[in-house]
Protein backbone atom coordinates (compact mmCIF):
# COMPACT_ATOMS: atom_id res chain seq x y z
CA UNK A 1 0.00 0.00 0.00
CA UNK A 2 1.03 3.45 -0.85
CA UNK A 3 1.36 5.83 2.72
CA UNK A 4 1.57 8.75 1.03
CA UNK A 5 -2.37 8.64 -0.26
CA UNK A 6 -4.93 9.39 0.94
CA UNK A 7 -6.29 6.28 2.06
CA UNK A 8 -2.74 5.15 3.17
CA UNK A 9 -3.24 7.85 5.86
CA UNK A 10 -6.44 6.81 7.09
CA UNK A 11 -4.99 3.77 7.80
CA UNK A 12 -2.43 4.98 9.60
CA UNK A 13 -4.68 7.44 11.43
CA UNK A 14 -6.52 4.28 12.41
CA UNK A 15 -3.66 2.26 13.58
CA UNK A 16 -2.30 5.57 15.11
CA UNK A 17 -6.00 6.24 17.10
CA UNK A 18 -6.45 2.47 18.43
CA UNK A 19 -2.47 2.03 19.31
CA UNK A 20 -3.19 5.38 21.40
CA UNK A 21 -6.48 3.80 23.12
CA UNK A 22 -4.49 0.23 24.11
CA UNK A 23 -1.37 2.69 25.74
CA UNK A 24 -4.03 4.57 27.68
CA UNK A 25 -5.70 1.25 28.82
CA UNK A 26 -2.33 -0.31 30.04
CA UNK A 27 -0.56 2.81 31.44
CA UNK A 28 -4.55 2.89 33.31
CA UNK A 29 -3.74 -0.28 34.66
CA UNK A 30 -0.31 0.19 35.77
CA UNK A 31 -1.88 3.55 37.71
CA UNK A 32 -3.73 1.56 39.70
CA UNK A 33 -1.11 -1.00 40.80
CA UNK A 34 2.08 1.65 41.85
CA UNK A 35 -0.50 4.54 43.35
CA UNK A 36 -2.30 3.54 46.31
CA UNK A 37 -3.80 6.92 46.88
CA UNK A 38 -6.95 6.70 44.94
CA UNK A 39 -7.20 11.16 44.73
CA UNK A 40 -3.58 10.94 43.32
CA UNK A 41 -3.92 7.97 41.23
CA UNK A 42 -7.36 9.69 39.69
CA UNK A 43 -5.00 12.51 38.87
CA UNK A 44 -2.38 10.50 37.44
CA UNK A 45 -4.52 8.42 35.07
CA UNK A 46 -6.26 11.52 33.96
CA UNK A 47 -3.29 13.78 32.88
CA UNK A 48 -1.65 10.35 31.08
CA UNK A 49 -4.92 10.73 28.99
CA UNK A 50 -4.21 13.90 28.26
CA UNK A 51 -0.40 13.40 27.52
CA UNK A 52 -1.22 10.86 25.29
CA UNK A 53 -4.07 12.41 23.40
CA UNK A 54 -1.89 15.35 23.07
CA UNK A 55 0.81 13.34 21.41
CA UNK A 56 -1.90 11.29 19.38
CA UNK A 57 -2.93 14.83 18.45
CA UNK A 58 0.71 15.48 17.40
CA UNK A 59 1.62 13.11 15.58
CA UNK A 60 -1.42 12.91 12.86
CA UNK A 61 -0.80 16.65 12.17
CA UNK A 62 2.43 15.00 10.87
CA UNK A 63 0.70 12.19 9.30
CA UNK A 64 -1.73 14.51 7.14
CA UNK A 65 1.10 17.49 6.84
CA UNK A 66 1.65 17.48 3.17
CA UNK A 67 -2.17 18.26 2.31
CA UNK A 68 -1.94 21.47 4.76
CA UNK A 69 -0.61 23.43 2.09
CA UNK A 70 -3.99 23.12 0.17
CA UNK A 71 -6.37 23.03 3.43
CA UNK A 72 -4.35 25.55 5.29
CA UNK A 73 -6.41 29.28 4.63
CA UNK A 74 -9.47 26.77 5.11
CA UNK A 75 -8.48 25.64 8.44
CA UNK A 76 -6.73 28.92 9.28
CA UNK A 77 -10.10 30.41 9.12
CA UNK A 78 -12.20 27.26 11.31
CA UNK A 79 -9.58 27.34 13.89
CA UNK A 80 -9.99 31.04 14.67
CA UNK A 81 -14.00 30.33 14.83
CA UNK A 82 -13.36 27.27 16.58
CA UNK A 83 -11.26 29.52 19.32
CA UNK A 84 -13.88 31.93 19.39
CA UNK A 85 -16.86 29.93 19.56
CA UNK A 86 -14.81 27.73 22.51
CA UNK A 87 -13.83 30.35 24.91
CA UNK A 88 -15.75 28.73 27.18
CA UNK A 89 -14.41 25.27 26.94
CA UNK A 90 -11.15 26.47 26.71
CA UNK A 91 -11.57 28.82 30.36
CA UNK A 92 -12.50 25.32 31.68
CA UNK A 93 -9.38 23.81 30.93
CA UNK A 94 -7.36 26.23 32.10
CA UNK A 95 -9.39 25.46 35.62
CA UNK A 96 -8.83 22.05 35.37
CA UNK A 97 -5.18 23.06 35.09
CA UNK A 98 -5.86 25.91 38.15
CA UNK A 99 -7.37 23.31 40.26
CA UNK A 100 -5.02 20.56 39.73
CA UNK A 101 -1.94 22.09 39.80
CA UNK A 102 -2.45 24.79 42.03
CA UNK A 103 -3.99 22.55 44.77
CA UNK A 104 -7.36 24.78 44.66
CA UNK A 105 -9.29 21.37 45.98
CA UNK A 106 -9.16 17.34 44.87
CA UNK A 107 -11.94 14.62 45.14
CA UNK A 108 -13.00 14.10 48.57
CA UNK A 109 -13.00 18.56 50.05
CA UNK A 110 -15.84 19.56 51.01
CA UNK A 111 -15.64 23.16 49.23
CA UNK A 112 -18.04 26.19 48.14
CA UNK A 113 -18.04 26.21 44.58
CA UNK A 114 -19.84 29.34 42.18
CA UNK A 115 -22.29 29.69 45.64
CA UNK A 116 -22.72 25.66 45.50
CA UNK A 117 -22.16 23.52 48.92
CA UNK A 118 -20.53 20.19 48.73
CA UNK A 119 -18.19 17.32 48.82
CA UNK A 120 -16.16 17.02 45.41
CA UNK A 121 -16.73 13.85 43.49
CA UNK A 122 -15.39 14.36 39.82
CA UNK A 123 -12.73 16.91 38.73
CA UNK A 124 -12.99 16.28 35.11
CA UNK A 125 -11.31 18.21 32.58
CA UNK A 126 -13.95 20.70 31.89
CA UNK A 127 -16.32 19.96 34.90
CA UNK A 128 -15.83 19.82 38.53
CA UNK A 129 -19.48 17.88 40.41
CA UNK A 130 -20.25 18.25 43.72
CA UNK A 131 -22.41 15.98 45.75
CA UNK A 132 -24.89 19.26 47.02
CA UNK A 133 -24.94 19.75 50.37
CA UNK A 134 -27.34 22.66 52.24
CA UNK A 135 -25.65 25.75 53.28
CA UNK A 136 -25.81 27.84 55.91
CA UNK A 137 -27.46 30.46 53.69
CA UNK A 138 -29.88 28.59 52.33
CA UNK A 139 -30.87 28.36 49.03
CA UNK A 140 -31.97 24.70 49.06
CA UNK A 141 -34.70 22.63 50.93
CA UNK A 142 -32.31 21.16 53.67
CA UNK A 143 -31.07 24.02 55.40
CA UNK A 144 -28.46 21.99 57.42
CA UNK A 145 -24.49 20.48 56.10
CA UNK A 146 -26.15 17.93 54.77
CA UNK A 147 -26.41 15.78 51.42
CA UNK A 148 -29.49 16.77 49.56
CA UNK A 149 -28.77 13.95 47.08
CA UNK A 150 -28.41 16.60 43.96
CA UNK A 151 -24.73 16.46 41.64
CA UNK A 152 -24.27 19.46 40.74
CA UNK A 153 -22.05 19.99 37.56
CA UNK A 154 -19.48 23.64 37.74
CA UNK A 155 -17.38 24.73 34.70
CA UNK A 156 -14.15 24.71 36.00
CA UNK A 157 -13.50 28.29 34.85
CA UNK A 158 -15.73 29.42 37.81
CA UNK A 159 -12.57 28.27 40.01
CA UNK A 160 -10.78 31.84 37.99
CA UNK A 161 -14.15 33.93 38.27
CA UNK A 162 -15.50 33.32 41.68
CA UNK A 163 -13.80 32.40 44.95
CA UNK A 164 -13.42 29.02 45.97
CA UNK A 165 -14.14 28.07 49.90
CA UNK A 166 -12.39 24.56 50.81
CA UNK A 167 -13.87 23.49 54.27
CA UNK A 168 -11.66 20.37 54.40
CA UNK A 169 -8.10 20.81 52.24
CA UNK A 170 -6.01 22.07 55.25
CA UNK A 171 -8.27 22.34 58.54
CA UNK A 172 -10.98 20.32 58.69
CA UNK A 173 -12.89 21.47 61.25
CA UNK A 174 -15.15 25.00 61.66
CA UNK A 175 -16.12 27.29 64.51
CA UNK A 176 -19.96 27.41 65.14
CA UNK A 177 -21.26 29.93 67.41
CA UNK A 178 -24.03 28.87 69.61
CA UNK A 179 -26.62 32.04 71.12
CA UNK A 180 -28.26 32.01 74.31
CA UNK A 181 -30.62 35.27 75.01
CA UNK A 182 -31.20 36.06 78.75
CA UNK A 183 -33.66 38.42 80.55
CA UNK A 184 -31.11 40.87 82.55
CA UNK A 185 -32.63 39.78 85.98
CA UNK A 186 -31.56 35.99 85.03
CA UNK A 187 -29.13 33.84 86.50
CA UNK A 188 -26.87 34.72 82.88
CA UNK A 189 -23.43 33.72 84.97
CA UNK A 190 -24.62 30.53 86.05
CA UNK A 191 -25.54 29.84 82.30
CA UNK A 192 -21.87 30.89 81.46
CA UNK A 193 -20.57 28.10 82.77
CA UNK A 194 -23.55 25.43 81.17
CA UNK A 195 -23.08 26.41 78.04
CA UNK A 196 -19.05 26.26 78.41
CA UNK A 197 -19.13 23.02 79.61
CA UNK A 198 -21.67 21.73 77.03
CA UNK A 199 -19.47 22.88 74.49
CA UNK A 200 -16.64 21.48 75.95
CA UNK A 201 -18.41 17.87 76.02
CA UNK A 202 -18.66 18.17 72.33
CA UNK A 203 -15.80 20.38 70.94
CA UNK A 204 -13.14 18.88 69.00
CA UNK A 205 -10.27 20.89 70.57
CA UNK A 206 -7.85 18.23 70.88
CA UNK A 207 -7.72 17.25 66.96
CA UNK A 208 -7.86 20.60 66.30
CA UNK A 209 -4.75 21.42 67.73
CA UNK A 210 -3.17 19.00 65.94
CA UNK A 211 -4.69 20.02 62.66
CA UNK A 212 -3.74 23.32 63.30
CA UNK A 213 0.09 22.62 64.68
CA UNK A 214 0.34 21.31 60.99
CA UNK A 215 -1.08 24.31 59.16
CA UNK A 216 1.11 26.64 61.08
CA UNK A 217 4.14 24.13 60.46
CA UNK A 218 3.36 24.61 56.55
CA UNK A 219 2.13 28.72 56.61
CA UNK A 220 2.76 31.17 58.51
CA UNK A 221 -0.53 32.04 60.09
CA UNK A 222 -0.81 33.41 64.14
CA UNK A 223 -1.62 30.79 66.68
CA UNK A 224 -5.40 30.57 66.59
CA UNK A 225 -7.75 29.35 70.27
CA UNK A 226 -9.23 26.26 70.01
CA UNK A 227 -10.52 25.74 73.25
CA UNK A 228 -14.48 26.25 73.90
CA UNK A 229 -15.08 30.19 75.28
CA UNK A 230 -18.77 31.86 76.05
CA UNK A 231 -18.36 35.66 74.91
CA UNK A 232 -21.00 37.95 76.69
CA UNK A 233 -22.75 40.94 75.23
CA UNK A 234 -25.85 42.91 76.13
CA UNK A 235 -28.45 45.13 74.56
CA UNK A 236 -31.16 47.04 76.21
CA UNK A 237 -33.62 43.64 76.24
CA UNK A 238 -31.12 40.81 76.93
CA UNK A 239 -27.92 39.07 77.92
CA UNK A 240 -26.72 37.56 74.92
CA UNK A 241 -24.21 34.26 75.66
CA UNK A 242 -22.59 33.23 73.01
CA UNK A 243 -19.96 29.90 73.18
CA UNK A 244 -17.90 29.82 70.07
CA UNK A 245 -15.99 25.84 69.66
CA UNK A 246 -14.56 23.92 67.45
CA UNK A 247 -16.08 20.52 65.34
CA UNK A 248 -14.98 18.69 62.27
CA UNK A 249 -17.06 20.08 59.11
CA UNK A 250 -18.82 16.43 58.20
CA UNK A 251 -20.39 16.30 62.13
CA UNK A 252 -21.07 19.80 62.68
CA UNK A 253 -24.79 19.55 62.55
CA UNK A 254 -25.33 16.32 64.72
CA UNK A 255 -23.12 17.98 66.97
CA UNK A 256 -25.03 21.18 67.03
CA UNK A 257 -28.34 19.43 67.54
CA UNK A 258 -26.97 17.51 70.84
CA UNK A 259 -25.62 20.81 72.22
CA UNK A 260 -29.23 22.45 71.53
CA UNK A 261 -30.92 19.35 73.31
CA UNK A 262 -28.21 19.20 76.22
CA UNK A 263 -28.56 23.12 77.18
CA UNK A 264 -31.71 23.21 76.87
CA UNK A 265 -32.19 20.27 79.02
CA UNK A 266 -29.49 21.90 81.89
CA UNK A 267 -30.98 25.34 82.05
CA UNK A 268 -34.62 24.17 82.57
CA UNK A 269 -33.34 21.88 85.09
CA UNK A 270 -31.51 24.40 87.04
CA UNK A 271 -35.10 26.95 86.56
CA UNK A 272 -33.39 29.88 84.07
CA UNK A 273 -35.42 31.86 81.71
CA UNK A 274 -34.57 31.38 78.21
CA UNK A 275 -36.10 34.13 75.83
CA UNK A 276 -33.82 32.17 72.49
CA UNK A 277 -31.96 30.23 71.31
CA UNK A 278 -30.11 30.62 67.98
CA UNK A 279 -27.00 28.61 66.33
CA UNK A 280 -24.89 31.60 64.64
CA UNK A 281 -24.23 30.06 61.21
CA UNK A 282 -22.06 32.94 59.89
CA UNK A 283 -19.25 31.93 62.23
CA UNK A 284 -19.22 28.55 60.38
CA UNK A 285 -17.28 30.14 57.41
CA UNK A 286 -14.32 27.94 56.02
CA UNK A 287 -10.77 29.08 57.42
CA UNK A 288 -8.51 29.86 54.39
CA UNK A 289 -4.73 29.93 55.25
CA UNK A 290 -2.39 32.15 53.50
CA UNK A 291 0.12 30.63 50.94
CA UNK A 292 3.08 31.56 51.01
CA UNK A 293 3.87 31.72 47.68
Amino acid sequence: MDWDTTTGRFVITGIVVVGAYLITALAGRAVRRIVDDPSQGYNARRLLRIAIGTVTLIGLVFVWRPLGGELGPALGLATAGLAFAMQEVIGAIAGWFNITFGRVFRVGDRVQMADVHGDVIDISLLKTRLMEIGGPEGGTWVRGRQHTGRVVAISNKASFTQPVFNYSSYFDYIWDEFEVAIPHHGRWAEATDILEAEAARISASEGARAAMAEVRRRFPVPATDVEPRVFVRTDEDYVRLSVRFVVPIRNARALEDTLNRRVHQRLEEAGIEVVGTTVVQEAAEPWEPIDPA
